[in-house]
C-alpha cells in the first residue's frame, strides 16, 4: 500500500470516507492528495481533506500521561485507572462506571471498548457521540428493517432520476458526495429537491427548494404517503408480499388535509403538489437525509416517515433508488457495527435477544454480559451529575462542548469522583476536568479500519511516528482490561488481530440471518491487513459472496422477513418558543470547520473562511431586534448565554436563527452554542433535539471593539467577546467589551509575546473618537498589532493578518496603522475558497475588471470553486450582488 513513500489511508472527517494519499514531510507536515483508486471519492477531496497536511503539528498535542496535572508513567496511570474502576464496580456495581466514546476512534478501538464494558465489566454503560448525529437513523432502520441496515450506495446518487435531500447541506457537510451529484446532474439531468428551512449552499443545484417550518418533516412525508395512496402509486404487490403495517401507517398519515399540511409546514399547496407529484412520477428516487432529520425530538418518526414512502413504492433495494442516511463522522458506522451504542451488542446483534446474547457471551467467554441497555448519552451525563456514575472514561470527544445543556455537563464532570480522558490535544473543555489524561495517537500515527456511509470498510494507515508517549486507544483499553484480571481475552499485539476477531464474531451463528457479516476476513494476517483494500460489506466466509445491495430480494431482517411500516403521527417539537424566547435556534456545521475544531483550527486557511462564531439572522428579524450586520449579538435560552458576531442574510428564514456548533472556550470567550440547547431527546433513539431551541436575541452593547494580531496564541478570556483564529504566521483575535481599559498601550503589550523590553512600539491615539492603534516590532519584523474603535472595525483584516511575522520597513508602518494596504496593494478580503485560498476581493475584481459573468468564469479567472465546489454558492451570491450594484 506504499509507493514512492505515499501511504494509502482514509480521511478522518465526515462519513463519506474518502481515500487519501499521504506522504510525510521533514517539517512535520504532509503532502496530501485524493486517492484516485478509492471508490468513495476517486481522487476528489474537499477543503478540509485537502488541508489535512496542515493539521499535524505537535504544538498543542497531549504527549504524556498525567495524574491530577502531574506527568506520570503509563504504568502508574493505567494502574490507577484499573484500580478506580474496579473499586467503583466492587462498591457500587457495574452500572456505576461508564465509557463515552467517539465516531472518530477506529473500529478496533470501538470493539475493544465494547467488549470490555459489556462483556467483562458487565454493564452496557458505553455510548458514543454518534448518539448526537445518527441514533435516530439506527432506531428507524431497526423499526422498519429489523436491523440497522443502510441500504444505499453512493452509485445510487449517480443513477437516480430524482434525489431528495432532507435536512442535509450536502455541499458543506459531505462535499465529495455533492461533487458526485453535480456530475450526475450535468451528465444525466438528475432532478434535485432540497428540503431545508434554510437556503443553504446545496440549494444552488435545487430544482425545487422546500423551506419548510422547522420540525415539520413528519407532516410533509405523511402527506406524501397519503398522496401516493390517493394517486394509486402504492405498489400493492410489493407491499403484500414483503411488508406489514401499511394501513396503520396510512391512517396516521391521512389525518391532515393538504391545507393543514401547508399550514404546518409553511409551504404553499402548489409547492407540496409539485414535490408529491415529482416523487410519485419518478421511479428512481433516492432520499438522502442527515442531521436535519436525525437531530430532533421526533427524529425516529421522521426517519420512518421517509422509509414508509420508499417501502410503499418498492423503491428500495435497486439501483438508483432508496432511502439513504449519510453519517457525519468518519467511523460512526464502525461504532454502530461493533456495538458502540448503549442499547446494542457487537456485530449488529441485539442486547435483548437471548440467541444473540448467547452467541456473544460464548464467543467472548464473557463472565458477565450486560443484561440490560445502558444509559444513552444525555442520560449518561445526567447520571454523572447526580452521582450514579462514579468513574467515567471519555475517548476522543468533547462532551462539555458538544452535548446539549453543556454547562450542566461541565458541572457533572467537575463533580464526578474519577474522570479519565484519552485525547490527542492538551487542552479541551472536557480534558480540563480529567483526573487522568491519556495521550492517544492521532490520524496518521495509528492503524485500523473505518466504515463509511455506504458500509465500505477502509484502512487508516500510519505514515508518521507516534510522538512522545502516545498510544492507540485499543492498547490503552486492553492494558486496563489486563490489570482488571481479563488478560486472556485482551491479549492482542496488533490491530489486525482485533479486526480478525471482530470479523469472526460477525459470522458466528449467522448464515445470512443477520445483515453484518465480514467473516471472509476472520483469519486475516498482519500482512494481508496491511494490504486490505476498501470493501463493502457483507463479505461472508465462503466461495459465493453475498449481494452487497440489501433488500433486492424483498427480504428483511425481522422475524417474518417482512419490512414494517411504522405509523408516524405528527407531533410538534418538544422545545418550543415562548414570549420570553421567541426565536428558533438551529445549530449545525460550517463548511471548513469540524466538530470542536481540535483539528481544523490548526489550519490557517480553514480558519480564514469563518474565523469568528457567527449567528445568521434574517433581515426582518435584524430590523425588529435592532441587530447590525457585523455587530455582536447576545443569545440567551433557558439554560445559557453566548455572544456571537451577527451576519444578516436573506438565506435565513424569519423567526429562526442559525449558529455553528464548533466554538469552544479554548478559542472563544462565550460561544459554546450547546450551552443554549435544552436536553430534550427523541423517546425512541435518545438523540437530542439540536435543531429547535427557543432563544432570545438582542444586541450586545459593547463600549469598544478591537482586532489584534500576534505571533503567539492569545487567551480567549481577555474580553467579554473574544475569538481567536490561526494565521499563517501567528493568530488573529477579535475582541469587544463593556469596560474600557485604562491604558490601551498596556492592554496591547499584555497580549502574548508583546511585553519584551527590546520591542519597538508605534502607536496612534484619538481618545475623543475612541480610536487606538498599536503596532509592535522586533527589529523590522511585525510581532503584534491592535486596532480599537467604539464600533465594529472596517479594516483590511486579511491583509493585516498577512503582515504578522513579516518584515515591515519603516516607510510602510503608518500604512499598517491605517489598517489598509494602499500603495497599489490589494487586500484580498475574506477568504471565500479555502481550497485555493481565494479572497472575496479577488473574485470581485474578476467580475468587475475581468469580465467574469458566471461561477465558471470566476473559476477560469482565479480558480475559486474549481476544487471541491462547496464555495460555488458564495461565488454566485457575489456575482448576483455585483449585478444588482451595477443595475442600481
Amino acid at each position: 500500500m506504499h509507493g514512492d513513500s505515499w501511504t494509502r489511508t482514509t480521511c478522518p472527517y465526515c462519513g463519506v470516507g474518502c481515500g487519501v494519499l499521504a506522504r510525510a514531510r521533514g517539517d512535520g507536515t504532509a503532502e496530501i492528495k485524493g486517492d484516485p483508486e478509492h471508490p468513495a471519492n476517486f481522487g476528489r477531496l474537499c477543503s478540509k481533506g485537502s488541508a489535512l497536511g496542515e493539521t499535524l503539528s505537535l504544538d498543542d498535542r497531549l504527549l504524556h500521561p498525567s495524574i491530577d496535572g502531574t506527568r506520570a508513567t503509563w504504568s502508574d496511570a493505567l494502574d490507577l485507572v484499573a484500580q478506580r474502576f474496579a473499586e467503583a464496580i466492587r462498591e457500587h456495581g457495574p452500572d456505576s462506571v461508564a465509557f463515552y466514546v467517539s465516531g472518530q476512534i477506529l473500529t478496533e478501538d470501538y470493539y475493544v471498548a465494547n467488549k470490555l464494558m459489556k462483556g467483562f465489566v458487565g454493564s452496557a454503560n458505553i455510548d458514543t457521540n454518534s448518539r448526537l448525529c445518527m441514533a435516530s437513523s439506527v432506531a428507524g432502520h431497526r423499526r422498519a428493517f429489523g436491523t440497522d441496515t443502510v441500504p444505499g450506495c453512493y452509485e445510487d446518487l449517480e443513477t437516480a432520476d430524482l434525489v431528495v435531500l432532507v435536512g442535509s447541506n450536502l455541499a458543506w457537510c459531505h462535499p465529495v458526495l455533492y461533487q458526485r451529484l453535480i456530475a450526475a446532474r450535468q451528465e444525466r439531468g438528475t432532478k434535485v429537491i432540497v428540503i431545508d428551512p434554510r437556503v443553504t449552499a446545496t440549494c444552488e443545484i435545487a430544482d425545487l427548494h422546500l423551506a419548510l417550518t422547522p420540525g415539520s418533516d413528519v407532516a410533509l412525508f405523511n402527506g406524501l404517503l397519503a398522496h401516493l395512496s390517493a394517486a394509486g402509486r402504492i405498489d400493492r404487490g410489493y407491499v403484500s408480499a414483503h411488508t406489514t403495517g401499511l394501513e396503520a401507517a396510512l391512517a396516521a398519515a391521512s389525518t391532515m388535509s393538504l391545507s393543514e399540511i401547508a399550514a404546518t409546514t409553511g409551504l404553499r399547496p402548489t409547492q407540496l403538489a409539485d414535490f408529491y407529484e415529482m416523487f410519485a412520477e419518478t421511479e428512481r428516487v433516492v432520499t438522502v437525509y442527515s442531521q436535519g432529520v436525525n437531530q430532533s425530538s421526533a427524529g425516529t418518526d421522521k426517519v420512518n416517515a421517509i422509509l414508509n414512502c420508499h417501502l410503499a413504492t418498492a423503491r428500495i433495494g435497486s439501483l438508483g433508488m432508496g432511502p439513504f442516511s449519510v453519517t457525519g463522522q468518519p467511523n460512526a458506522m464502525g461504532g454502530r457495527e461493533t456495538g458502540g451504542l448503549a442499547n446494542m451488542l457487537a456485530a449488529h446483534m441485539e442486547l435483548a435477544d437471548p440467541v444473540h446474547r448467547r452467541i456473544v457471551a460464548n464467543f467472548w467467554g464473557a463472565p458477565r454480559l450486560a443484561e440490560k441497555p445502558g444509559l444513552k448519552a444525555v442520560d449518561l451525563f445526567r447520571a454523572v451529575g447526580d452521582g450514579r456514575i462514579k468513574a467515567l472514561w471519555i475517548m476522543g470527544t468533547n462532551p462539555a462542548v458538544s452535548l446539549p445543556d453543556a454547562d450542566s455537563v461541565t458541572r457533572a464532570l467537575a463533580a464526578c469522583p474519577f474522570v479519565v480522558v484519552s485525547d490527542v490535544v492538551a487542552d479541551t473543555d472536557t480534558l480540563r476536568h480529567a483526573h487522568v489524561r491519556l495521550p492517544a495517537t492521532a490520524w496518521g500515527e495509528k492503524d485500523g479500519t473505518v466504515t463509511n456511509s455506504e458500509r465500505r470498510i477502509s484502512r487508516q494507515r500510519k505514515f508518521l511516528p507516534p510522538p512522545g508517549d502516545t498510544r492507540p486507544d485499543w492498547w490503552q483499553l486492553a492494558e486496563v482490561a489486563r490489570r482488571m484480571g481479563f488478560a486472556d481475552a485482551f491479549d492482542w499485539q496488533h490491530p489486525s488481530e482485533i479486526f480478525a476477531e471482530y470479523a469472526r464474531l460477525t459470522a458466528t451463528g449467522n448464515n445470512g440471518s443477520r445483515d453484518l457479516d465480514i467473516g471472509a476476513h476472520g483469519a486475516i494476517t498482519p500482512a494481508d491487513y496491511e494490504k486490505l483494500a476498501p470493501f463493502q460489506w457483507p463479505q461472508p466466509n465462503g466461495d459465493t459472496p453475498r449481494e452487497t445491495r440489501f433488500f433486492a430480494d424483498g427480504r428483511f431482517f425481522t422475524p417474518d422477513r417482512r419490512a414494517r411500516f411504522v405509523a408516524t403521527p405528527f407531533q410538534a417539537p418538544v422545545q418550543q418558543t415562548s414570549p420570553r424566547y421567541p426565536l428558533i435556534l438551529n445549530t449545525g456545521r460550517l463548511r471548513d470547520h469540524w466538530h470542536t475544531m481540535t483539528r481544523t483550527a490548526k489550519s490557517a486557511r480553514l480558519m480564514a473562511h469563518a474565523p469568528e462564531p457567527t449567528v445568521e439572522v434574517s433581515p426582518t428579524d435584524a430590523v425588529a431586534l435592532g441587530l447590525m450586520n457585523g455587530g455582536i449579538a447576545e443569545i440567551e435560552s433557558a439554560s445559557g448565554r453566548v455572544l456571537m458576531r451577527v451576519a444578516v442574510t436573506d438565506t435565513q428564514r424569519p423567526g429562526s436563527i442559525f449558529a455553528p456548533m464548533h466554538w469552544t472556550s479554548v478559542v472563544a470567550s462565550q460561544a459554546r452554542i450547546d450551552t443554549l440547547v435544552g436536553a430534550a431527546t427523541d423517546p425512541v433513539s435518545g438523540q437530542p433535539e439540536l435543531k429547535h431551541t427557543g432563544v432570545a436575541v438582542r444586541p450586545f452593547h459593547a463600549h469598544w471593539h478591537a482586532f489584534a494580531v500576534t505571533i503567539e496564541k492569545p487567551s480567549p478570556n481577555i474580553a467579554d467577546y473574544a475569538a481567536s483564529a490561526r494565521l499563517q504566521n501567528g493568530y488573529r483575535c477579535d475582541l469587544a467589551g463593556t469596560t474600557e481599559p485604562d491604558d490601551w498601550d498596556a492592554f496591547a503589550r499584555a497580549l502574548p509575546g508583546l511585553d519584551g523590553s527590546d520591542l519597538e512600539v508605534l502607536a496612534y491615539r484619538d481618545a475623543k473618537a475612541g480610536q487606538h492603534r498599536v503596532a509592535v516590532f522586533s527589529g523590522e519584523r511585525l510581532v503584534g498589532a491592535m486596532f480599537v474603535a467604539r464600533g465594529p472595525l472596517t479594516i483590511a483584516r486579511t491583509w493585516i493578518g498577512e503582515q504578522i511575522g513579516q518584515t515591515v520597513p519603516p516607510e510602510d508602518r503608518l500604512r499598517l496603522l491605517a489598517g489598509r494596504p494602499g500603495g497599489g496593494v490589494r487586500d484580498r478580503g475574506p477568504i471565500v475558497c479555502a481550497c485555493l485560498d481565494v479572497g472575496r476581493n479577488e473574485i470581485v475584481a474578476a467580475i468587475a475588471t475581468g469580465g467574469a459573468r458566471s461561477v465558471a468564469d470566476v473559476g477560469l479567472a482565479v480558480k475559486a470553486g474549481t476544487n471541491c465546489g462547496s464555495c460555488r454558492s458564495d461565488i454566485q451570491r457575489i456575482i448576483d450582488e455585483a449585478r444588482l450594484a451595477k443595475a442600481g
